[in-house]
């Protein structure tokens, strides 16, 4: 690592710059006098004893007498308290800012009657919807439907967002499920990972709530698979009702899992099926995902419902979820 690189990993530590160039002197000479260190680092005697103390202060420099040589220290613990009090200073911060703002937009609706909903449009979406990803601490909930609007790394940043240990929990619409090659190539990677996923036949909105801090709702034109238009909705009464609707229609939803370790060593295809089958799926809907003919499909059908003992498709798919298959 170059001096200028060590300076600023100093400095992100909160180790001030005179202390950082006596702290480098130190690793150059030591074992050395203090006047010897001064004058490499550039320091007069009392800017040294207070770059040195600073030193000792953080436990990365030994104490010395005024006539001793002076040395550093081992600084393993020492970079152990630095980080820890550099991360309180941080989230410090982050809440002294986050406060400041929402005094000021309090102070901005109570003068001027503001709208707490923002309208995005166009090519505005795409990056507002990766900064609320990469924005969520705690918990992401979702009502996931086409249109979609077209943002490459929407799957990348899901699976990001999980491999941080944030909370997903996501509703799919049966459009979803029908939509070439989604359920294999977005859905089940996400669900794999770790998401909690549930199905219904449709869903009331696209959705996207980021912890309890604000919600992107979609205003969608169906009929024209046109996604153009978001609202970003702050903590207000829609904000508190949205997040309403998405836990009563997540308690009403069909859950199912990812993984391949299946119950009683049911194949991944099989499970994709119930998935498909449970969500409302048409029969060339499945077969297609599937990658089979009509004439397979119905033959997979027939063993799943004998092997679950069931006479028809509603009844596989509920003796399914008993099994946990779903």
């Amino acid at each position: 690592m170059t001096n200028a690189n060590l300076g600023e990993a100093l400095r992100l530590l909160g180790i001030g710059q005179a202390a950082a160039r006596a702290y480098l002197t130190l690793l150059e000479l030591a074992p050395a006098p203090r006047s010897e260190i001064a004058a490499v680092a550039g320091l007069d005697g009392p800017g040294l004893a207070t770059a040195y103390a600073e030193l000792v202060d953080a436990g990365l420099a030994g104490a010395a007498d005024k006539d001793e040589d002076v040395v550093p220290v081992a600084p393993a613990a020492a970079l152990e308290v630095l980080a820890r009090h550099r991360a309180a200073e941080l989230e410090k911060s982050r809440i002294a800012v986050a406060g400041a703002f929402d005094s000021f937009r309090r102070r901005q609706l109570t003068a001027h009657d503001d709208p707490v909903v923002e309208i995005v449009t166009g090519d505005a979406i795409g990056p507002r919807m990766r900064q609320a990803w990469a924005s969520a601490r705690h918990q992401i909930r979702q009502f996931e439907s086409p249109p979609y609007f077209p943002v490459a790394s929407a799957t990348d940043d899901a699976l990001a967002t999980l491999a941080r240990g944030v909370t997903q929990r996501v509703v799919y619409s049966r459009e979803s499920l029908e939509r070439p090659d989604h359920l294999k190539q977005v859905i089940e990677p996400c669900v794999n990972a770790g998401e909690q996923a549930r199905v219904l036949p449709s869903v009331p909105v696209k959705l996207l709530i980021i912890d309890d801090a604000y919600a992107l709702v979609s205003l969608s034109i169906r009929e024209a698979d046109v996604h153009n238009r978001m609202l970003v909705v702050q903590p207000c009464g829609l904000l508190s009702a949205l997040i309403a609707l998405f836990e009563q229609s997540w308690q009403h939803a069909l859950p199912f899992h990812g993984g391949t370790a299946l119950p009683g060593g049911l194949p991944p295809v099989d499970r994709r099926l119930l998935w498909l089958l449970a969500g409302g799926a048409s029969d060339d809907v499945i077969a297609r995902e599937l990658g089979v003919s009509r004439r397979t499909l119905f033959r997979r059908l027939q063993v799943l419902m004998a092997r679950l003992g069931a006479a028809n498709r509603f009844q596989l798919a509920l003796q399914a979820q008993r099994n946990g298959w779903l």
